[in-house]
């Protein structure tokens, strides 16, 4: 499985100095971060940016699951060879870092890590300045973080982080060609669209005519689709108000209707090898904590400063991480373990199109679109489970747990992953009728009443309900220092939290609608995301090849939403202060409205927020039945002193920092609702 790539002896003494696949280091800036400010005790940090070059034997028992290995063209040495980019920020003085990599997987091409941990403004893809450090949380810690490319779709631009691989060929160079299932649903009038989203550059049709391909609508998934004629659309999209020939994008002639569904079954050509974007990751993680020099003697800018790594993404990103744990990527070919930590955030039950032939890595169902593409697959919990439905038996960690590569990981989910993204098969059976075990490596965690990513804005846009301006980040920080200590010292996290079965916490639709009060000027939901079984063909899980395009529809998989009380507050999980001593109800779900289409219809990120009359007459005035304000905190004094208790409870539960504690309170003090 392993050549040794140095004696023993030099490994002791030189940390093996041409270690693993990265066969070249190519740094191309080395500049200072945050105009050299001192965080801490730490220092000022460097940015570090450049290119690894990874070549990898594809004969290797680590790499036979990688979809179309054996066609990607080799180099003279018989190696798979591609290029990434890489973006380093690091302490000037790595000794003087907490001796901890933080690697985030990049969504779409885009960073997170510091959005979701420093809170910066500014260019988050190319973070230079101290206001784009934000307020330092990852560089206080001592963190190097560390981003590659995986996603082989990513468009360029935006300083999006990209990466180069292969393009898979037929074994006498032609093209391979396939039917594609496409599928587009815009809010607006756009005359033209990409056929995938995010940014993503889409196999392209192998003809401009779009003679031999189908194009459906409706405006539901739930109505029969109609055809759309094929002299009111063609392949082409509109630049500066002119109608130009595009393979990659969908030109309807009287342009797109908001909210509809449009599903496009075309030939494309050339996929990529996209499965070696999971290669990428590993080894720029194993590299950077292991390595001394590249093969030609690079000095590894980390070189001797890492002892630990850890991984964290959220929404695509996380689903990746499940799925780079599912794929027991979590080894490299010198047998060792790279990544000791792992935070998928928000990535809800699922994995995702990211080893497959012609995949579309971008692609997730959700309650109202892409519903055909299969990123919610069986298996889901973390302990051997069987599908009664299919007779599938399975554990998504099994290969990694007989290894003991397994790290200690934390999911965590918020309100719309159990509404929009399926989280409750992370903990229960398939059909909802019983909660799941859980691997003691892993801790699950549900933030009430959160949405997915975190906004400041109430405003209703396409939504019937206001939105949802809860800040979850907080638990974040928090849970990373509990992940770290875990990993390093063994002190136990806290425990799972999520909504169960067997407490009643956990509960169907209907059981929910029955929970849920009537909220004046409010609309409830009345439908949830429930995936479906979905059959590709009888290649797909083997080799990564869909032989059913768009795939076969099977019975849906049950999934169950958290429970509320008479407020319409989610009774389970971690509660944030402004949750647990509430002015009003947050949701992880919202309805569209007329004016965006899809009405009805949840929206697939979004939550809602219900806040409660300020006086007892202006309650009964507007008939909501759950108490003001004012009837519960008397002054504003009571408010503040019981959010302080929720403060310390979450502080003593090692779920917040003090750092975060204080702006909770100070922030908690700036409400009027006391004022006459």
């Amino acid at each position: 499985m392993h050549r040794w790539n140095c004696s023993f002896v030099l490994l002791l003494l030189l940390g093996c100095s041409a270690q693993g696949e990265v066969v070249s280091l190519e740094i191309a800036e080395r500049s200072s971060f945050a105009d050299g400010y001192h965080f801490g005790n730490v220092g000022p940090y460097e940015r570090v940016k450049g290119w690894l070059t990874i070549a990898i034997d594809p004969g290797a028992a680590l790499h036979r699951r990688i979809t179309d290995i054996d066609l990607v063209t080799t180099n003279k040495q018989g190696k798979v060879e591609f290029r990434t980019e890489f973006f380093l920020l690091k302490p000037v003085d790595a000794r003087r870092g907490n001796g901890r990599i933080l690697y985030d997987v990049n969504n779409r091409g885009n960073k997170l890590a510091l959005g979701a941990f420093n809170r910066p403004t500014g260019n988050r893809n190319n973070p230079r300045t101290l206001a784009e450090a934000g307020n330092g949380f990852l560089m206080r810690q001592g963190y190097s973080v560390l981003w590659c490319g995986w996603n082989g779709d990513v468009r360029p631009g935006g300083d999006r982080i990209m990466i180069e691989l292969p393009v898979v060929k037929n074994a006498d160079g032609s093209s391979i060609v396939s039917r594609i299932y496409a599928e587009i649903c815009v809010t607006g009038r756009p005359q033209s669209q990409p056929l995938y989203w995010g940014n993503s550059v889409a196999y392209p049709a192998v003809s401009l005519d779009n003679g031999t391909a189908r194009l459906t609508r409706r405006p539901y998934r739930t109505t029969p689709p109609e055809e759309v004629p094929h002299e009111e659309w063609s392949f082409a999209r509109v630049v500066n108000g002119q109608v130009v020939p595009s393979p990659g994008h969908l030109h309807l002639r009287d342009g797109f209707r908001s909210g509809w569904i449009y599903e496009l079954v075309y030939t494309g050509k050339d996929p990529r090898a996209t499965g070696l974007g999971l290669v990428a990751v590993r080894d720029c993680i194993s590299f950077f904590r292991y390595a001394a020099t590249d093969a030609s003697g690079t000095k590894n800018p980390l070189a001797g400063a890492i002892e630990k790594a850890y991984i964290f993404g959220i929404s695509q990103s996380g689903r990746f991480i499940h799925h780079f744990l599912f794929e027991a990527m979590n080894t490299d070919e010198s047998g060792r373990m790279v990544v000791d930590g792992a935070m998928p955030h928000v990535g809800g039950g699922g994995k995702g199109q990211f080893n497959y032939r012609f995949a579309q890595t971008t692609r997730h169902g959700s309650q109202h679109q892409d519903n055909l593409f299969a990123s919610d697959f069986f298996p889901f919990n973390s302990v051997p489970q069987v599908d009664p439905v299919t007779g599938q038996k399975g554990d998504s960690f099994r290969t990694l747990r007989t290894r003991g590569h397994l790290p200690k990981v934390f999911f965590t989910e918020t309100s719309a992953e159990y509404w929009s993204r399926a989280a409750s098969l992370l903990h229960t059976d398939t059909v909802g009728k019983s909660d799941a075990g859980i691997d003691p490596n892993l801790r699950l965690y549900f933030f009430t009443g959160a949405q997915h990513g975190v906004s400041g804005s109430t405003a209703r846009g396409i939504y019937r309900n206001p939105t949802n301006d809860l800040n979850h980040y907080p638990l974040l920080r928090a849970l990373l220092v509990a992940l770290d200590r875990w990993v390093t010292s063994g002190v136990e996290p806290p425990p799972t939290a999520v909504p169960r079965i067997d407490d009643g916490t956990l509960v169907d639709l209907a059981t929910w609608q029955k929970q849920f009060p009537d909220v004046p000027g409010m609309t409830r939901s009345g439908i949830m995301f429930r995936p479906l079984r979905l059959d590709p063909g009888p290649r797909w899980f083997t080799q990564g090849i869909a032989d059913h395009v768009p795939p076969k529809i099977g019975p849906a998989y049950n999934t169950l939403v958290p429970a509320v009380d008479a407020d319409g507050i989610e009774r389970a999980g971690i509660k944030l202060p402004r949750v647990s001593v509430p002015l009003g109800a947050y949701s992880g779900w919202n309805v569209r409205g007329k004016r965006g289409g899809a009405e009805g219809m949840l929206g697939r990120f979004t939550g809602s927020w219900m806040p409660f009359a300020r006086t007892k007459a202006e309650r009964q005035a507007s008939g909501d039945p759950r108490r003001s304000v004012q009837e519960r905190y008397p002054t504003r004094a009571d408010y503040i002193s019981k959010i302080a208790g929720a403060v310390l409870d979450l502080r003593r539960r090692k779920l917040l920092l003090d750092e975060d504690a204080v702006r909770i309170l100070e922030r908690s003090r700036r409400h009027e609702l006391w004022k006459r």
